[in-house]
């Protein structure tokens, strides 16, 4: 089964102290989802410069498809300066008035929205108006049968409720860490403990999903089967020396979304997830080469697949 999956939004090069990588949400999804056996595609825009250039001949390098790459004639390609703190957590200064701050809603964007079996999108591509309204036309052609997934990704200040809100009404599985946890529950009024704050997230928007990720302290999901019943998976994390956590959520979000795809149980999903990330953590950027055996779990994975 080839599975077909699509991220939405930035696609940029992270300055870090050792040199630029390429990065952004989207783009970093997108990479592990084929790293892990998926067919995978970015709807984005970049630069008529040298480093849309590259970042197109990098897709092409790491089997992306670039069907859906828009180039900008006027903004430059995206940048964010990253600091790395001592525990190797990054801190991102994200250029404005970027290219992908100019997607657009383009006839091969919802084409390719339409046959994904998974797409996922997040808030730091809709800071422009623009981008905004292109995000919400491509992920409004996504078929019903498919994962919109919702990463929530706060950055800076390019947020907004009206944002956020919006975006988890066009989701039906959401991702968020739990530095952002906090700001969504002040936000949306959700009480009580963090096993609450997500049932009830998910409730609200009719979720069927919500991942919660932790650091060091690994993973929670929440799958919703009622409005008061569901299941939950608590995996903890892997010691591993930590470089960066460039790109660890991404993967992480990626290797969800396949065991999702294939079926998975709850609990084999959370694990695949956090090892994945973890081995992301101890590697430099948002894009190691990944192990081969990650992908083999994936494609020897024999529980019956629906015939849809």
């Amino acid at each position: 089964m080839n599975l077909k999956i699509v991220g939405v939004g930035e696609v940029l090069w992270d300055l870090l102290p050792t040199g630029p990588k390429l990065g952004g949400a989207p783009a970093n999804f997108a990479y592990h989802s084929h790293a892990l056996g998926a067919h995978s595609y970015v709807i984005t825009r970049v630069g008529d410069d040298d480093r849309g250039r590259e970042i197109i001949r990098r897709f092409r390098e790491m089997g992306i498809r670039s069907v859906a790459i828009q180039v900008d004639e006027k903004a430059p390609t995206g940048t964010a300066t990253v600091k790395l703190s001592g525990d190797g957590l990054a801190h991102f200064t994200i250029q404005e008035n970027a290219a992908w701050d100019c997607m657009e809603a383009t006839n091969e964007a919802i084409g390719l929205a339409a046959s994904a079996d998974a797409i996922c999108f997040g808030s730091l591509t809709q800071r422009s108006e623009t981008s905004r309204r292109a995000v919400e036309q491509i992920v409004s052609a996504a078929a019903r049968k498919s994962l919109r997934v919702f990463d929530i990704n706060l950055r800076q200040h390019f947020y907004s409720r009206e944002v956020i809100e919006r975006s988890l009404q066009l989701a039906n599985v959401v991702k968020l860490n739990d530095d952002e946890l906090p700001t969504v529950a002040e936000m949306l009024a959700l009480e009580g403990s963090t096993e609450n704050q997500l049932k009830s997230l998910a409730s609200q928007f009719d979720l069927q999903l919500v991942a919660l990720t932790r650091g060091p302290n690994g993973s929670l999901l929440y799958r919703r089967l009622t409005d008061d019943e569901g299941n939950w998976s608590d995996c903890a994390s892997t010691p591993v020396k930590v470089v960066d956590t460039v790109g660890a959520g991404d993967s992480f979000t990626a290797a969800m979304v396949l065991g999702l795809l294939r079926k998975m149980s709850l609990d084999e999903i959370n694990s695949i997830a956090n090892q994945v990330a973890c081995y992301v953590c101890s590697q430099a950027g948002a894009t190691p080469a990944l192990p081969p055996e990650f992908a083999h779990k994936f494609a020897t994975f024999s529980r019956k697949i629906d015939p849809e």
